[in-house]
């Protein structure tokens, strides 16, 4: 696992590289200081590739048909399992503004096990965990999730997970630092 002190494997883009990078960054992929998002300045390399991921990411993280909630527990299960301590920290920040609790937060490292999860929470959990290690979901899961989603919902839940399994995969390969006010992690040895 890399380090607070790793330098990124790939240059973080600015305009100033590329100015075709301008028409991809005004798409809200800046900071709240207005400089851009670590990850995306990292994908930059690959404007062609940051700019059709776009499309799909976009609709996992806000266009998707799960509730905000739903969609961060599995975000944040999936980037606890995969060991990204950006994905982790950038989430911590959008889940606090989702309707989950920073205790829950805490119990998502867990699991689907830790007692203090509703039966659905449990279940989302689950879910992401199946994903990550089997890359399917069991016949138990399915019937259970399909109880109480749609199609189109049942198909977001492994889209959000796959998407996020992915930009874990960028985020740890790349070294990709975290930015300013994210919360670190450190993952179990």
């Amino acid at each position: 696992m890399h380090t607070m002190t790793d330098a990124p494997r790939l240059p973080l883009r600015t305009t100033d590289d590329d100015p075709r990078l301008a028409e991809l960054f005004a798409k809200g992929l800046e900071r709240s200081d207005g400089q851009v998002l670590n990850i995306f300045g990292a994908l930059a390399n690959h404007p062609d590739l940051l700019r059709r991921w776009l499309v799909f990411a976009a609709h996992t993280l806000s266009k998707c048909t799960l509730t905000p909630r739903d969609r961060e527990l599995l975000i944040l299960r999936t980037g606890w399992n995969c060991r990204s301590r950006y994905e982790w920290g950038q989430h911590v920040l959008i889940a606090l503004g989702c309707d989950i609790s920073a205790d829950e937060i805490e119990a998502v490292k867990a699991g689907p096990t830790h007692p203090g999860w509703s039966d659905f929470d449990a279940l989302l959990l689950r879910a992401a965990d199946e994903l990550h290690t089997d890359s399917r979901l069991s016949d138990s899961t399915w019937a259970a999730l399909s109880a109480r989603y749609r199609a189109e919902q049942m198909l977001d839940t492994i889209a959000v997970v796959g998407n996020y399994h992915l930009v874990a995969m960028f985020l740890n390969s790349l070294l990709v630092p975290l930015d300013p006010g994210v919360p670190d992690v450190t993952f179990p040895a």
